[in-house]
């Protein structure tokens, strides 16, 4: 029984925070595209810097560990990048070696650039994914309402992430649906870890520092070398102050709901 409440509340706040995420974000994405890019932004690096690391680094794991392995996740989460786009540029060479169309070759593989971008925050996502239930199978096994208040927190939580997520998706998918299925997919990896939470609860505790720096460095890797990036190009005052606001709009909403959830928690 114990089980199935935790598989339940597992997929209620995996699945659930995406689908509100969705319902949130989606109607905004097409009128404010720039809006949306600082807000992801924001919201992932604010994810990382603010709720992942400190949680990580609150832990007994050693801070010289976890320094290095943020560093080698952002280098291959790069690595996945190049390798994506070395495999695209040589498909493509091949593909229109008879062909002169430069302008479409140029639109192409600016559309693919942000696939490994895409790539990265899945990983990191099902990575975090995993950690949250591992975290609501805990509150669980020690009680059934802190269990219930950890999944609602975790639902809170992931939804200004995961608007940020389906941004950098529907960008690299090139459709709203397919950003939705594969966020979707990732969060239910949510359930696998509630159920190695439930099984290896006591064991698992000195791994999920890792868990939590190995999601953060794939948002930390998506925010400052895909989603900055297309926000770097010479705009008028008003255009550049609505970004800013946005990115800071992004960095407080995670902010102030992480700060709400370990209230609640």
């Amino acid at each position: 029984m114990l089980l199935l409440a935790i598989l339940t509340a597992t997929l209620v706040a995996g699945i659930g925070s995406v689908w509100l995420a969705a319902l949130l974000g989606m109607a905004m994405l097409a009128r404010y595209t720039q809006h949306m890019l600082s807000l992801a932004a924001g919201a992932l690096l604010a994810t990382a810097f603010m709720h992942l690391l400190p949680e990580a680094f609150n832990s007994d794991a050693g801070a010289k560990e976890l320094f290095a392995l943020l560093l080698g996740g952002v280098v291959f989460f790069f690595l996945l990048d190049k390798a994506e786009l070395w495999h695209h540029g040589h498909e493509h060479h091949h593909n229109h070696a008879d062909h002169g169309h430069e302008h479409g070759h140029g639109h192409h593989h600016h559309e693919h650039d942000r696939k490994g971008g895409g790539w990265a925050v899945l990983a990191g996502d099902s990575v975090h994914a995993f950690g949250d239930g591992i975290m609501i199978a805990s509150a669980f096994v020690a009680d059934v309402r802190l269990g219930v208040v950890a999944a609602l927190a975790v639902l809170a939580h992931e939804v200004p992430h995961h608007m940020g997520d389906l941004v950098v998706l529907q960008q690299s998918s090139g459709t709203r649906r397919a950003a939705l299925i594969k966020v979707s997919m990732a969060g239910t990896v949510t359930a696998l870890g509630g159920l190695t939470g439930y099984l290896l609860v006591n064991s698992l505790d000195e791994y999920l520092p890792y868990f939590l720096v190995a999601a953060s460095s794939s948002f930390v890797y998506v925010a400052l070398a895909d989603l900055i990036p297309q926000l770097q190009k010479k705009l008028g005052l008003r255009e550049t102050v609505s970004q800013i606001f946005w990115l800071l709009a992004g960095i407080a909403l995670v902010t102030v709901v992480s700060g709400l959830a370990h209230g609640g928690h």
